[in-house]
């Protein structure tokens, strides 16, 4: 389908989109079928900036409160997962979507991102020998964070293309573009 003629119609927007005559619609295709690695790695790299923001606040908070291992985790991981679906939740509402459609679409297109990227993140900092005991100060808490983000980045983003090319996930934010 031409998409340049399409994008220049005045009901192109999210009510365009959305539903079941959304672009699935269109010409009886798929839109999403053989979502692309860029694609992928878009939304991916997406929810781990949220991810990420969340889960370094909630090390730094738990770090420097001297909570135990098991408290420190547990608020970066809940704190990533609200910075992760804020991202989306601010996005889609500046679409036009008011707040308990936008929290929907939000936990559609995130959830299953967010809790692949948290389990291979913070099951690799779990692993790192040292890594919970390190304190702020340590290039061993830095090294293990962050490479626990390149390794959670690389197992999620062909999470996300599976997703995507199946209309789910971020293909869900697509919509309200």
């Amino acid at each position: 389908m031409d998409h340049g003629a399409h994008h220049h119609t005045e009901t192109h927007g999210y009510a365009a989109h959305a539903g079941p005559g959304g672009h699935g619609a269109h010409k009886g295709q798929t839109h999403h079928q053989g979502a692309s690695w860029p694609m992928a790695a878009k939304a991916t790299l997406h929810c781990l900036t949220g991810c990420a923001l969340g889960e370094i606040l909630g090390m730094v908070i738990g770090t420097a409160l001297a909570w135990g291992n098991g408290r420190t985790m547990a608020a970066a991981i809940v704190l990533a997962f609200v910075f992760g679906y804020s991202f989306t939740l601010f996005a889609v509402r500046r679409a036009g979507l008011d707040f308990t459609a936008a929290l929907k679409v939000a936990l559609a297109a995130d959830t299953v991102s967010i809790a692949v990227m948290e389990l291979v993140d913070n099951g690799i900092i779990a692993l790192v020998p040292g890594a919970m005991d390190a304190h702020l100060s340590e290039g061993l808490f830095w090294s293990s964070l962050l490479g626990g983000f390149v390794v959670a980045f690389l197992i999620t983003a062909p999470v996300n293309k599976w997703m995507i090319g199946r209309g789910k996930g971020h293909a869900v934010v697509h919509a309200y573009h």
